[in-house]
């Protein structure tokens, strides 16, 4: 195990989770999305499960959703009661996406009784599902079994690739699997006419702001054949996380939202007939993706804009002074050490 792997397992020793309601789900509420093209209200629900089994083994280095989970054992008619109670919030949104703290697949989080219940529910009254899970859940026999609930409807199933390099994603990142894996994954999804969503991530620990651009791009790149939807998370500092330790030694800083937006242009023009995504969590604060503070409101909204109409033209009337600094720090930074990543190979 390397030290990051190590330091990933050792942060949940002394961990002590929250007491949550076990029959109530974290939060569920309504958002804005798009059902092939066209912008739809969406149902979003949180489901407060036991946990990430991979974080429960060791975790990724930014991720510290953990912090919300109940780390003890939910029942599937613990998992049930969530959802009842979650729908009472429904408002007739024919679009509705399920996250929880790692894989709705993985049947030690959501089990397999409970997500049939779900998903059962759901085809009544909703034209598209989304739901997240790592690849070694997305198995023959669990698609096939999803796929005789949902039938006709379009069902999604998001994946936290983070990046197409091997190295970056398992040395810096620690998300314990491979990019073949991946692929295997997004092959069997596609044998069933299932909507990938592939989550990539701006800027890793451990890569300068110039190599976090190169790295994002490359990696739609080489996922542009493979995903419907590409969906780019900046890092944000998260509690009980290796990248809070950098962070709080001054040795990692958030994203510019003058980077994301680099990575948006850059996605569009590479990957044209594929729907190009961000969710800046924690923008426009230190902990977050951000500018100078003057100029984070508006380019946040510009970012979530483009999210819903593929449109990168409204980028060009972003201006700020700011712009200028990341300019020099992209320019330094190829002085202080010679970049691994060759510009958007």
């Amino acid at each position: 195990m390397n030290n990051i792997a190590e330091y990933c397992k050792n942060l949940k020793k002394d961990f002590t989770p929250r007491n949550k309601d076990t029959i109530k789900p974290v939060s569920a509420w309504s958002e804005k999305d798009l059902i092939e093209g066209k912008i739809t209200d969406t149902f979003v629900i949180i489901f407060n499960t036991t946990g990430c089994s991979w974080a429960k083994k060791s975790g990724c280095s930014m991720c510290g959703y953990f912090n919300d989970s109940s780390w003890k054992k939910i029942t599937g008619e613990e998992i049930k009661s969530q959802f009842d109670n979650a729908m009472k919030r429904y408002k007739d949104q024919r679009f509705v996406k399920i996250f929880t703290s790692g894989s709705f697949l993985d049947e030690c989080e959501i089990p397999t009784s409970a997500r049939d219940y779900i998903l059962k529910n759901l085809v009544k009254f909703t034209d598209k599902i989304s739901v997240e899970s790592r690849p070694e859940y997305v198995t023959e026999n669990t698609i096939k079994e999803i796929k005789k609930i949902t039938k006709d409807k379009i069902f999604e199933i998001g994946i936290g690739l983070e990046t197409a390099d091997d190295e970056i994603r398992n040395k810096y990142i620690n998300k314990g699997f491979t990019f073949k894996q991946y692929k295997k994954a997004a092959e069997t999804l596609k044998k069933h006419d299932i909507k990938i969503k592939t989550y990539v991530l701006i800027k890793p620990p451990f890569l300068t702001e110039k190599e976090s651009i190169q790295d994002a791009v490359n990696t739609v790149k080489k996922i542009k054949n493979i995903t419907d939807t590409i969906s780019f998370n900046p890092t944000n500092v998260q509690k009980n996380t290796y990248v809070n330790f950098l962070f709080k030694q001054r040795k990692y800083r958030p994203a510019w939202l003058h980077s994301v937006i680099e990575i948006l242009k850059e996605s569009k023009k590479t990957a044209k007939n594929v729907r190009i995504k961000c969710d800046v969590v924690g923008g426009g604060n230190i902990r977050g993706a951000h500018n100078c503070n003057e100029c984070d409101r508006e380019y946040l909204k510009a970012i979530s804009d483009f999210s819903l109409n593929q449109n990168t033209t409204i980028f060009e009337k972003l201006t700020c002074t700011c712009r200028e600094k990341w300019l020099d720090q992209l320019e330094l930074e190829n002085l202080g050490c010679a970049s691994h990543i060759n510009m958007y190979k």
